[in-house]
């Protein structure tokens, strides 16, 4: 009559198939084994990431160019100020010099003028 007595120490077993490594590095994780088909996802997950990330670079764009729209006019309107600055100056200059009418009348020529040109 033998009897099989197990030991019920409170010892932790460790997994089977591991032990102390034989190259001397157990700070390393262990690695798992190679599969290629691993990371591979399906055609329909696949195209549906390629919509989602076309939406979003879609959305991207459109939000860079208002931006650059926004940009540009509040660059134009800087430039607008300069020349209508720039011409003042010059018929308060041209005023000095001259009578008033003499001038208004130069200012309305000038304006016909640039209407021909544009």
């Amino acid at each position: 009559m033998s009897v099989v007595v197990e030991p019920t120490s409170d010892v932790p077993r460790m997994p089977q198939g591991t032990g102390i490594r034989k190259n001397g590095k157990q700070w390393h994780e262990p690695k798992s084994a190679f599969r290629p088909t691993a990371g591979q996802t399906s055609y329909t997950k696949r195209a549906a990431q390629e919509k989602e990330r076309a939406a979003i670079k879609a959305k991207e764009k459109e939000m860079k160019d208002e931006k650059e729209a926004e940009r540009q006019r509040r660059t134009q309107t800087i430039k607008d100020r300069r020349v209508a600055k720039e011409e003042k100056e010059r018929y308060e200059k041209m005023a000095e010099k001259m009578h008033k009418k003499r001038v208004e009348r130069l200012k309305r020529r000038e304006k016909r003028n640039k209407l021909l040109k544009s």
